[in-house]
């Protein structure tokens, strides 16, 4: 289950969506298990001792996160069970709506009122650290995470655990996910059939089609628009109304780190596609095809136009179709047809969609904690009833009757990773199509063709589900964008560096604004020149040494 991306933070998910992941920061997959590798046969144990100990955390309340009768995040059947099964009692220090959930973190780190523990963003696990408030893990992880714990975290060599180390000292469980959850652009195929466009291969399909559903507006609304955007639309969390994915199209990259062709590292945000990108979705917001309010829009806001008819592209993860189900499905009705493509290039080279580490945030455990010890037996459980649950354990994911719901169950535990991988484009489609689950290998992928096979029975409100993981979903591209390696990792998986833990939400708040006033043509493209310098001397110069001192230090 992860992040979207990735966590606590990751974008809200339609009320169908049940047990599923999060991660994420995504964010992000809405899936219950992201791995790829086979169930364990047998449970490895979660290093419970005999007295219950009490640790704290603090919560966010996702709005579709919905408590069985009677239940709070006080009282509730996950809870009991970690009590029950593990030892562990969970209490919350405070519960926050997830809209204001970061900004409170902020204050209770800036104000030194840190629960036992919580989760940070990597530029805060380096000021934690500095500030000496939370503990070195390296021995308390090694004497009490189980073998499968390790295992799990480890699956991609160890490099999302190195990001947590710190001077040699590991001081945060990253909130893993698997990097290669990738872009797609989600089209009304209802509007192309009923318009006689082609679907979108190239960039230039692209425009046509985001013209013709402006100009022909095959939803009768009061105005339609050729493609969602919402206030901060660089960043993966938007979902649904995000542009990241349109950048890529233009081999423009959001601040990752790439090879600069003279064996070091340079930054993407500053890069001459950016400036090509830049420039045509300044031309797309001339033409109308941007709604001219989405920079004063939040995502749900902005969605709403896509539920309404007035938009029928938008650019997400595979995850998407679970928000899309909030205008496609009506009184049980499917009343939008959307398909998934792959993303558009602008010439012949093939779009590249960009992917992280799989990590950006991280558990840490206040200096202060009593009993980090059952900060690690929660770890432990998690992994084990997320991807090898008993009838018994399902109690985590689904609440006390144990049964899919769509109450989002899963957000009530407080302590969250996923697998590093997955083959679920391999096995999935294909299982599908065939209706053979003899070839369904994880716990995740036998979740998710339950839901689909509801669909294909009949049940509208798994329609998601299938644009997911069927035949035509957003997972069976995946097998090709992995065979021909249309991805771009970001190469930089050091701990923040001092430069970046002190300049880089300066500087990504200053191209926020500047990227923003130039799509909205309130300034000319060339801004972006003036903006590259301004990056530099604000501290990009800086932390672009740094980095490349950190590149050469691994040859």
């Amino acid at each position: 289950m992860l992040k979207s991306k990735k966590a606590l933070a990751m974008i809200s998910l339609t009320l169908a969506l049940a047990l599923t992941g999060c991660g994420s920061k995504t964010s992000p997959e809405p899936s219950h298990s992201p791995g790829n590798s086979k169930e364990p046969t047998e449970s490895t144990g979660t290093g419970n001792g005999n007295d219950v100990i009490e640790v704290s955390t603090v919560s966010p309340s996702d709005p579709y996160l919905k408590f069985d009768e009677g239940e709070s995040f006080d009282q509730n059947s996950v809870y009991e069970a970690y009590e029950k099964d593990i030892g562990v009692k969970i209490t919350n220090k405070w519960v926050a709506d997830i809209s204001q959930f970061k900004e409170k973190v902020k204050i209770a780190i800036a104000s030194d009122d840190l629960p036992d523990f919580l989760l940070v963003n990597a530029t805060q696990l380096k000021e934690l650290t500095e500030a000496d408030m939370i503990m070195d893990l390296t021995e308390i992880y090694d004497q009490h995470a189980t073998e499968e714990t390790k295992k799990f975290l480890t699956m991609d060599g160890g490099m999302q655990m190195k990001t947590a180390m710190i001077d040699g000292k590991m001081m945060g469980i990253p909130s893993s996910y698997n990097p290669f959850n990738y872009q797609y652009l989600f089209v009304r195929t209802d509007w192309l059939e009923e318009l006689g466009l082609p679907e979108p291969k190239t960039m230039d399909d692209f425009f046509e089609i985001a013209e013709a559903f402006k100009a022909k507006n095959p939803g009768g609304t009061k105005e339609a628009f050729g493609i969602a955007a919402s206030k901060s639309p660089f960043n993966i969390e938007t979902g649904v109304t995000g542009l990241r994915a349109f950048l890529n199209g233009y081999h423009a990259y959001e601040n990752i780190w790439m090879e600069d062709g003279n064996g070091g590292l340079m930054n993407s945000d500053i890069q001459p596609e950016m400036k090509q990108a830049l420039t045509a979705l300044q031309e797309m917001f001339k033409k109308g095809l941007i709604d001219p309010e989405f920079a004063v829009k939040d995502t749900e806001k902005a969605a709403e136009l896509i539920y309404d008819g007035s938009i029928g592209m938008v650019f997400g993860a595979s995850w998407t179709p679970a928000q899309l189900a909030q205008g496609a499905v009506k009184d049980g009705k499917v009343v939008q047809e959307w398909g998934v493509f792959p993303v558009p290039s602008i010439d012949n080279k093939p779009a590249l969609n960009q992917i992280g580490l799989g990590v950006d945030e991280y558990y840490v455990i206040s200096k202060q904690a009593k009993h980090p010890e059952g900060v690690i037996r929660l770890l432990n459980q998690w992994i084990v009833v997320d991807n090898h649950p008993t009838e018994e354990q399902k109690v985590y994911g689904y609440g006390k009757d144990r049964v899919e719901k769509g109450n989002n169950y899963w957000l009530l535990n407080p302590l969250r990773v996923g697998k590093q991988f997955d083959n679920n484009g391999e096995i999935l489609p294909k299982a599908i199509e065939t209706k053979d689950e003899s070839i369904l290998e994880t716990a995740d992928q036998k979740t998710r063709y339950a839901r689909a096979m509801q669909y294909v029975e009949g049940d509208t409100n798994m329609w998601w589900e299938y644009l997911i993981s069927g035949p035509k979903g957003a997972y069976s591209h995946v097998p090709e964008i992995q065979k021909n390696k249309q991805y771009l990792q970001n190469k930089f998986y050091g701990a923040p560096t001092p430069a970046m833990a002190d300049r880089q939400e300066i500087l990504t708040k200053k191209r926020d604004e500047v990227f923003i006033k130039i799509i909205m043509n309130q300034v000319s493209v060339d801004e972006f020149d003036k903006f590259v310098e301004e990056w530099k001397k604000l501290g990009g110069d800086e932390i672009t040494k740094e980095v490349n001192e950190w590149y050469k230090s691994l040859k």
